[in-house]
């Protein structure tokens, strides 16, 4: 089950491990949405970001970076957003399958480290993504794996 929490999903407040889960566009982009909220809290995500599109190694739709930010917090970048505007045809830049192949990416990393995975509700902001087709993701990859999973509305 999801946990749906009113607050701030860059200071969760529960113990242990948490994963701090937010999606990336395919093209460097950093600076607008919910990355400013990281910004404000830590550098590392965005200057590792940053770092790696200028490597172009593995910086594809459904790829994860993730990044340490404290002693037990990580911030996940996961590209699941082709370019930043709608295409010539009206098609929104959320990539639903590249966000539920980051998503088991995620889930992974959270077993092996027994963390807790935090988020807005990712890829319906700016990627223009509807809730009703993220939420399944999140339980196809998060949820199925016992994954301790809470979702922020600000």
């Amino acid at each position: 089950m999801i946990s749906y929490v009113i607050g701030d999903a860059t200071a969760p407040n529960v113990e242990g491990n948490k994963i701090i889960v937010h999606i990336c566009n395919d093209i460097g982009g950093w600076g607008k949405g919910f990355v400013m909220a990281i910004s404000k809290r830590w550098k590392e995500p965005e200057h590792e970001y940053r770092k790696w599109f200028k490597s172009k190694e593995n910086f594809l739709l459904g790829e994860v970076q993730i990044v340490k930010v404290e002693d037990n917090i990580w911030v996940s970048n996961i590209i699941g957003q082709h370019k930043i505007n709608k295409d010539e045809n009206g098609n929104v830049p959320i990539r639903y399958d590249a966000i539920k192949v980051g998503l088991e990416k995620v889930a992974q990393f959270a077993k092996e480290n027994k963390a807790s995975v935090h988020m807005p509700r990712i890829g319906c902001g700016l990627a223009g993504g509807t809730w009703e087709k993220v939420e399944p993701l999140i339980k196809e990859s998060l949820l199925i794996n016992s994954i301790v999973t809470y979702v922020y509305d600000f």
